[in-house]
């Protein structure tokens, strides 16, 4: 799911998509997908392809946090979590610091 996610992401131009395995550190989602888009509409589009993706699949976030204001969507997907960003939203919140040794996987674009 977290790959499908990631994906979906990178298929509608995101920036730095990442997936963190979290599964050591937290009991609330084995990974996060964290990714930016560079305006509202862009995260926005993110999002709405993420969700699209798992769509396709006939799976649908459990709850869409953020998409009105457009500059943090999360996405609740159970076990995966995604946080599309506005890039100073991201560095505020910095959630690859702060999950610090949790092991984060960069994959280029297909």
């Amino acid at each position: 799911m977290a790959r499908l996610l990631r994906g979906a992401a990178v298929d509608k131009k995101a920036w730095d998509a990442v997936v963190i395995d979290v599964r050591d550190k937290t009991s609330v989602a084995d990974y996060f997908v964290v990714c930016e888009g560079e305006t509202d509409r862009q995260v926005r589009a993110i999002a709405d392809g993420m969700v699209e993706a798992a769509k396709e699949r006939q799976l649908r976030p459990l709850a869409v946090d953020g998409y009105d204001d457009a500059s943090w969507i999360l996405l609740d997907f159970d076990s995966v979590l995604a946080h599309v960003f506005l890039p100073g939203e991201r560095s505020y919140y910095d959630l690859e610091s702060l999950w610090g040794r949790a092991d984060k996987r960069r994959r280029k674009a297909v």
